[in-house]
């Protein structure tokens, strides 16, 4: 009888350790917030999306509005294609902007939606032209760099 309380607890410990391992899984490929809900999708197109990844946030004023549906590249435009999937519940106007934005100095990247003054809202299949790009840290070490020994090289003085 004491062996087979023994095999119980060991059960409920493996399937409590099984249930823990499919939810760090789930949060670490961003599945925990998928959502069979209706949505509407709007695309935007981007020069540079940095780490942007499906299922990403799309937010307004802090707040969860959306999620990045699909990353396509466009061989025509070479730019990077990104259709967002929004909750009915939040309209947006038409002239609205798109920004890739980064939460902390080094976390995980998430869309922007600023709205514009537009009396039409953005509907289905709308496509988005305001955007701005991620900012690439890489690049803006290189633009203070390179902006730094410009100012060395006009500074020499002159004999």
């Amino acid at each position: 009888m004491h062996r087979k309380i023994i095999d119980v607890w060991v059960g409920l410990f493996v399937l409590l350790g099984a249930a823990a391992l499919l939810f760090l899984a789930l949060k670490a490929g961003n599945m925990s917030t998928i959502s069979f809900s209706k949505t509407y999708s709007v695309t935007g197109r981007f020069d540079n999306i940095g780490g942007l990844k499906p299922q990403a946030p799309v937010k307004s004023a802090g707040v969860v509005v959306g999620r990045v549906g699909a990353i396509n590249f466009d061989d025509h435009t070479f730019q990077a294609s990104v259709r967002l999937d929004l909750q009915p519940q939040y309209k947006f106007p038409k002239d609205s902007s798109l920004k890739i934005l980064t939460s902390g100095l080094l976390g995980e990247q998430y869309v922007g939606i600023e709205p514009g003054g537009d009396t039409n809202n953005l509907a289905d299949g709308d496509k988005i032209s305001h955007t701005q790009s991620a900012t690439v840290l890489e690049d803006l070490i290189n633009q203070f760099i390179y902006s730094k020994a410009a100012e060395g090289k006009q500074e020499e003085p002159k004999q």
